[in-house]
């Protein structure tokens, strides 16, 4: 089994270095690293281009998702996976777990649990990736490995400046009928106060979720807007943020909806 890890960038700084060296530490062998840098003018690809498992392609790009795009061309392996930079794989064996876990399981997309640096909290995704869960977020592409195939199709649809991830997520599940699996462990630490989490970028991602959750789900998305507006997802969101109330938080939601439904 071998991972293409994806990561691109532009002028990241010291936190390129951290974000390789977190795969470069890992128990698992068989992988590749794709760095996909913009032009930076910092200096950080020096400290990755001499790295034997790293491919360093510089190369203009019009966006995030159009450079994950544009690194797909240059993988080689099964399952692609994605990972920013300032997050790093949440300890040196994840690799290793995530190709055990594979060995014998048929799938097309396995994701598992993140950790929020920042909040000190684990969000544990749900078991099954149900129409709701598809509606209310799906797990961060920072946990995601995804079959190769699904890429070989059609990429991330750069129409969508902040949810093209989320827009993708779906056209699997929904268009390709993919075969989703939770591994039931933490694979990335996530630093937050990404690209989609600025306030501008938060207006977009809200209009971007109205128009991918009413492609893929049709009316049920008036059922479970509803649903949302009784649960009070606006102060779950708030509690879900919060330092002091993430981690409680997140161990509620990952036992209310860890057994999820079927899709």
């Amino acid at each position: 089994m071998k991972f293409s890890i994806i990561i691109v960038c532009l002028n990241a700084g010291e936190e390129l270095k951290k974000t390789v060296d977190s795969v470069l530490a890992q128990t698992y062998g068989d992988y590749e690293i794709i760095v996909k840098d913009g032009g930076s003018g910092d200096g950080s690809t020096d400290a990755v281009k001499d790295e034997p498992k790293v491919r360093l392609v510089v190369k203009k790009d019009r966006s995030i998702y159009n450079a994950m795009n544009q690194a797909c061309k240059y993988a080689t392996g099964d399952y692609y996976y994605f990972l920013n930079c300032g997050d790093y794989l949440a300890d040196e064996k994840v690799l290793e777990k995530v190709a055990h876990f594979m060995n014998g399981t048929n799938a097309d997309i396995f994701y598992g649990d993140l950790y929020r640096r920042k909040l000190d909290s684990t969000d544990v995704a749900p078991d099954y990736i149900s129409s709701f869960v598809c509606y209310r977020n799906v797990p961060n592409h920072q946990v995601c490995f995804y079959s190769k195939k699904l890429f070989e199709k059609k990429g991330y649809d750069t129409r969508f400046i902040v949810r093209a991830d989320y827009e993708h997520f779906l056209r699997c599940m929904y268009r390709y009928n993919a075969v989703a699996v939770h591994m039931p462990f933490t694979i990335a630490d996530y630093m937050g106060d990404g690209f989609s989490e600025s306030d501008e970028n938060s207006k977009v991602s809200d209009r971007e979720h109205k128009i991918i959750t009413r492609k893929y789900l049709g009316k049920k998305c008036l059922i479970y807007e509803l649903i949302m507006i009784v649960t009070l997802q606006p102060l779950r969101k708030k509690l879900a943020n919060s330092r002091k109330f993430s981690a409680v938080y997140h161990r509620l939601k990952g036992g209310l909806y860890g057994q999820g439904g079927k899709r």
